[in-house]
C-alpha cells in the first residue's frame, strides 16, 4: 500500500510515497481503508520537527492526524463495529506512528473512529474531525460558552476558525470574526455578525468580549485585555511567546489565557456527529489534492490566508475513495 512518510524533518519537500506493508488489525483494533486526510497544524510540527518530543529522531515517522474511510478488518475484541462501515477519527496526537492518517490504510484502536454522518463523502468528513472536535472543545468543554455572550475569533477562516465561528453562532453566541475581508460574506453566512480584517483592526478598537477563541497563538495579552470581567480566552496557536503569554496571565485568575488538548474518542466523534446532522456545522474546504501531492497541501497550509481546510484524497489504482462519493 502507499503511505505518507518522513524520513527527516524539514519543509514539505521532505514528504515522500512510500510503498509499505499493509497492517493488520490487532485486539482492540480495526483496520480503515482512507478515503480522505487532511492537514492540520499537527501535522506541520511533526514534519518541521517541531515536536520530536513526540515523534524523537528515529524514522520513518508517517504523517496524517486524521482520516475517513471505511472499516476494511476488525481484530479481536472489536464489538459494535462492521466491515465496510463509513467512519471518521484520527491516530493517537501524543504517539509516533511509521503509518498514519495520510496512506491508503491505517490501523487505529476502535475507540478512536466514530460512524461518519450520513451524506458525508470522506473529502467532507476528513475535513470536519479535527476543527469540529477542538471547536466543540474550545466552547463546551474550556470556555463553557452560553447563549447571548460575545464570541471573537482569531483566525477566523481557517479550518479550526471557521468550525468555531459555526458552532458558537449555533450555541447562541454573539461573534465577531478576525479574517481577511474577502473571507467577509462567506464567513458572515456560516454565522459571524460582524467580520473585521485583522490588518486595520487594533486589539483596543474592539471589545470587550465574553470569549476568545484564538487559533493565531500572537498578541495573545494585548487581546486578553478585551475580556469582560468574567471573560474566558483560549488558544490553540501554541509557540514559545504563546506559551509565556499563557505562563504570564495564571496572576488573573479566571480571565487567564488557557489552552487545550483535542484527543477524541468514539463519544466526542459522535457528538460532533450530531452537530452535522443538526446543521450547526458544515465541512469547509479550501483545496484538495492528491496523496502523490500532499506537499502542496501543506505549502498551501502553510502560506495561510484559505478559507477552510486542505484535505487529502486517497484514490487506489482500481477505483474511488471509499465512501465511494464524490466530495
Amino acid at each position: 500500500m502507499k503511505a505518507i512518510q518522513i524520513f527527516s524533518y524539514g519543509d514539505p519537500d521532505v514528504l515522500t510515497v512510500t510503498d509499505v506493508e499493509r497492517p493488520e488489525p490487532g485486539p482492540g483494533q480495526v483496520l480503515v481503508a482512507v478515503g480522505a486526510s487532511s492537514v492540520n497544524g499537527h501535522d506541520a510540527l511533526v514534519r518541521a520537527g517541531a515536536m520530536k518530543i513526540v515523534s524523537g529522531r528515529r524514522f520513518p515517522i508517517g504523517l496524517g492526524l486524521d482520516f475517513a474511510g471505511v472499516v476494511a478488518a476488525i481484530g479481536p475484541g472489536v464489538d459494535g463495529v462492521k466491515t465496510g462501515e463509513p467512519v471518521w477519527g484520527t491516530v493517537h496526537p501524543r504517539e509516533k506512528h511509521a503509518v498514519a492518517g495520510a496512506a491508503e490504510y491505517v490501523v487505529v484502536a476502535a475507540d478512536r473512529i466514530a460512524p461518519v454522518p450520513a451524506g458525508l463523502s470522506a473529502v467532507q468528513a476528513a475535513a470536519l474531525v479535527v476543527p469540529g472536535i477542538t471547536a466543540l472543545a474550545a466552547l463546551r468543554g474550556a470556555t463553557h460558552l452560553t447563549a447571548g455572550e460575545s464570541v471573537l475569533v482569531r483566525g477566523a477562516a481557517g479550518g479550526v476558525g471557521t468550525a468555531v465561528v459555526q458552532l458558537a453562532h449555533a450555541f447562541g453566541g454573539r461573534v465577531t470574526a478576525l479574517a481577511r475581508t474577502r473571507h467577509a460574506a462567506a464567513l458572515t453566512e456560516l454565522g459571524a455578525e460582524r467580520v473585521l480584517d485583522y490588518h486595520d483592526t487594533a486589539p483596543d478598537q474592539i471589545g470587550p468580549f465574553d470569549v476568545i477563541v484564538d487559533t493565531v497563538g500572537t498578541d495573545l495579552a494585548r487581546y486578553r485585555r478585551r475580556l469582560t470581567a468574567g471573560g474566558r480566552m483560549v488558544t490553540v496557536g501554541l509557540s514559545g511567546p504563546a506559551i509565556a503569554a499563557i505562563a504570564a496571565s495564571t496572576v488573573f485568575g479566571s480571565r487567564r489565557i488557557r489552552t487545550f488538548g483535542a484527543n477524541p474518542r468514539t463519544a466526542q466523534l459522535a457528538e460532533l456527529a450530531e452537530q452535522v446532522a443538526s446543521g450547526a456545522i458544515v465541512p469547509v474546504i479550501d483545496g484538495v489534492h492528491p496523496l502523490a501531492d500532499i506537499a502542496s497541501a501543506h505549502r498551501a497550509f502553510a502560506k495561510g490566508g484559505a478559507l477552510g481546510r486542505q484535505v487529502v484524497q486517497i484514490v487506489r489504482p482500481n477505483g474511488p475513495a471509499p465512501s465511494g462519493k464524490s466530495a
